[in-house]
């Protein structure tokens, strides 16, 4: 293991050397030639932002811990869905299925943060339906949007909960929908774009359409896409029934998005706005692997069913001050409702042909506010702008398991009821920040914090009063707590083209509903799943130093970092002395996480280009010395390409090392490494203005591979689980689009 360990670092170091000495001579020499200028279409690549000044002042993204892929990268890297973030674009990022969301330097769930035009999407699950139940697993949140409703995507890397409070303890996914001004360009009112993709990996076909018209001051957007396919693809192919099938089951989903902008700008800067949205998706899966001799279920008689549903109506208001003695400089500030359901289930007929079904629910409707102010001006020789925000929100979470069981005398004690009390939820943040920049010399420190109150208020009547385990495990409790966030940037303008940041900087994340409130109590097997109303909140302490550079011609970000966690909140097993088991979430001493991360790339006057992002994170229990199976291994993306007005190519390879066991004896399956090659290619021919056809040829070499934090907790040795090629990615396939702009 610690061979495998220190080979990993060699690798990581070894890269760092190649990409460190580049970025050093570019920042001393800082080339005076101008770069070539890449006509519309012609790029295929990330733009690292330097300073975060894309993003709007105030945002959770506005940092340069922070890097901003926007419509037209989306679109060039034929990102469709959440697996290709992570292969495409940046090897920082992975997708996380067991958790329905992204990882972030080895923390997913309700660990990073997402939100959406600057509201949060909250985290929901439900740990009682979960192992033995997993076909009702409804966990996530963050997995809720559409790639084709928006303009960009910020990630924010680390531990700081300063910038967007609870949740952002590995991080944050600022997701940006289309503006009016997106669409249309400067020389008219009006614009829209169309577009269509057939994807092979899932059989999946999408399109989309997205609209703007702008009428004196007012503008207005409609955008709609819809996406209808089948199974994820993978290399088995046993197509039996039953433990030894290694196909994919066969399933169908359809998804839709719907948005809705109106915005109206008013005289001295100010704009007011409505926004409506709607995103659903619908998946059902034929479970084969369930059926069939020596399973439970009978054969083509048992489905599953996923259900992903989020709306949200908000009024909008940003200003820009017209002049320098302003009272504010900006001001941005939402009035929103969100409401997020999650919904899984199977159901059909057990092998003794009697019908059996199960389906977990779970709700959170969410009415907040969300506003910063900004103020810039100098004094004493130091310019200051210095943010102010508030966010206050009420919510409703509600949860219920309905089961029609084929032992109906122990069905109502095990289900027909919620797993979670309804709870009624109310949050209030404080957020401030200064940055100060010293005079011309390019230094600049921002101190800021985030105080952040938070009170749950559970319920134990409608479905949980039927619960047998309220009086059993105790008595529920109403729950307040509070927390600061400090922070401190220190930034350093190199030269105009090359940033240095160092940041310390403190994560909290506070407790689900879930694990505080939840109570399962099955006799029968003489179990228990239970949460636990004294967890305290999870708190991250981090340091990070980095650069950030764009010279023209060559892009990029190195970055080193290291955060130590206390109070992981994690399920402990117990058995007392009759052999009774009780799963309950309890607060864990200590864990830490470091690692390294780059991204470079390089262009050239005659088309070429270079491009490579490096990940290498290592995390572990600092208690037992274990690693943190939730860490994916090192990886790295790697490629080049050539383009022109018209055309152009890339080809890159994504690499991932082993995944690397704990120390201690372990029987989950540890993903080998692989190397997989990508090519792509895109026209956009003269004759018709604003076409672009686009094509990939993905996994080119066709070769069995694994992503590690899918399969970090199968055994492959237990009863239950399929045989290896069951779990594997897509081999061999194809991507097609076909978009026009008017």
């Amino acid at each position: 293991m610690i061979v495998r360990h220190w080979r990993s670092v060699l690798m990581v170091c070894t890269a760092a050397a190649l990409v460190l000495p580049v970025s050093q001579s570019f920042a001393q020499s800082a080339p005076a030639s101008t770069p070539a200028t890449n006509a519309e279409g012609a790029t295929v690549l990330q733009k690292i932002v330097v300073k975060g000044n894309r993003a709007a002042p105030g945002s959770v993204a506005d940092t340069p811990l922070a890097t901003q892929i926007d419509k037209k990268e989306l679109e060039e890297k034929q990102v469709t869905n959440y697996d290709d973030l992570g292969r495409s674009v940046d090897a920082t990022v992975n997708y996380s299925r067991a958790d329905a969301g992204f990882n972030l330097r080895g923390l997913s769930g309700a660990r990073i943060l997402t939100t959406i035009d600057g509201i949060p999407i909250p985290y929901v699950s439900n740990s009682s339906r979960q192992g033995a139940f997993a076909t009702s697993n409804a966990n996530g949140g963050g997995d809720t949007f559409d790639f084709d409703s928006l303009s960009s995507l910020d990630i924010v890397r680390g531990a700081d909960s300063s910038k967007g409070g609870s949740g952002m303890l590995g991080g944050a996914f600022v997701l940006n929908t289309l503006e009016p001004e997106d669409l249309i360009p400067e020389d008219r009112d009006w614009g829209a774009i169309v577009k269509s993709t057939y994807d092979s990996e899932d059989r999946s076909i999408a399109g989309s359409a997205a609209a703007a018209k702008k009428v004196g001051n007012t503008s207005i957007l409609f955008q709609g896409s819809y996406r209808k396919g089948h199974e994820r693809d993978n290399k088995g192919d046993n197509d039996s029934y039953g433990r030894l099938r290694t196909e994919a089951d066969p399933a169908d989903f359809d998804q839709h998005n719907l948005l809705f902008k109106l915005r109206q700008d008013l005289e001295g800067g100010h704009r007011i706005g409505l926004t409506a949205e709607r995103f659903r998706r619908d998946l059902k899966t034929d479970l084969r692997e369930q059926q069939g001799t020596g399973r439970t279920y009978m054969t083509d008689n048992f489905d599953g069913r996923d259900l992903r549903d989020r709306d949200r109506v908000s009024l909008d208001y940003d200003y820009e001050a017209q002049s320098s003695d302003a009272f504010f400089s900006s001001a941005r500030a939402t009035l929103y409702w969100l409401d997020l359901k999650k919904e899984a289930g199977s159901g059909g007929r057990t092998a003794a042909n009697v019908a059996y079904g199960r389906n977990n629910e779970i709700e959170n409707e969410t009415w907040g506010f969300s506003g910063t102010a900004t103020k810039d001006f100098e004094y004493s020789g130091l310019n200051h702008s210095v943010r102010v925000g508030l966010d206050v929100g009420v919510s409703k979470w509600t949860q219920y398991s309905w089961a029609l069981c084929p032992t109906p005398t122990t069905c109502p004690s095990l289900n027909n009821q919620a797993e979670v009390p309804d709870v009624d939820s109310q949050n209030l943040a404080l957020m401030f920040e200064d940055k100060i920049e010293i005079g011309n010399t390019g230094f600049a420190l921002t101190p800021g914090f985030r105080f952040d109150w938070f009170n749950y208020n559970p319920s134990t009547g409608g479905g949980f009063a039927t619960n047998t385990g309220i009086t059993r495990f105790g008595d529920l409790r109403d729950r307040t707590e509070a927390g600061m966030s400090p922070k401190l940037l220190a930034t350093y303008d190199l030269t105009p083209d090359v940033q240095l940041y160092a940041q310390l900087a403190v994560g909290f994340r506070a407790p689900t509903v879930d694990e505080l409130y939840s109570r399962f109590y099955n006799p029968t097997g003489r179990y228990a799943q239970l949460g636990n109303p004294d967890l305290d909140p999870e708190i991250g302490r981090g340091v990070e130093i980095g650069a950030n550079f764009d010279t023209g011609g060559l892009q990029g970000r190195v970055a080193a970092f290291h955060t130590r966690y206390q109070n992981f909140i994690e399920t402990v097993t117990t058995v007392d002395a009759t052999g009774f088991t009780t799963f309950n979430y309890t607060n864990v001493s200590s864990a830490s996480i470091s690692g390294l991360e780059a991204n470079l790339i390089k262009t050239f006057d005659n088309g070429m280009n270079l491009h490579t992002s490096l990940a290498y994170t290592y995390g572990r229990n600092d208690d037992t010395q274990e690693r943190l199976r939730s860490v994916a291994p090192f990886k790295a993306i790697i490629g080049g390409g050539w383009s022109n007005d018209e055309y152009g190519f890339d080809l890159s390879s994504t690499l991932s090392s082993q995944m690397t066991g704990n120390d201690n004896a372990t029987t989950s399956f540890d993903a080998p490494g692989y190397g997989i090659v990508d090519l792509t290619a895109w026209w956009t021919p003269e004759q018709v203005k604003g076409l672009r056809i686009q094509g990939g040829v993905y996994n080119i070499f066709d070769q069995e591979y694994y992503n590690a934090l899918a399969v970090r907790d199968v055994n492959l040795s237990s009863s239950s689980s399929q045989p290896k090629e069951w779990y594997s990615e897509p081999g061999r396939t194809f991507k097609i689009s076909v978009t026009k702009t008017f």
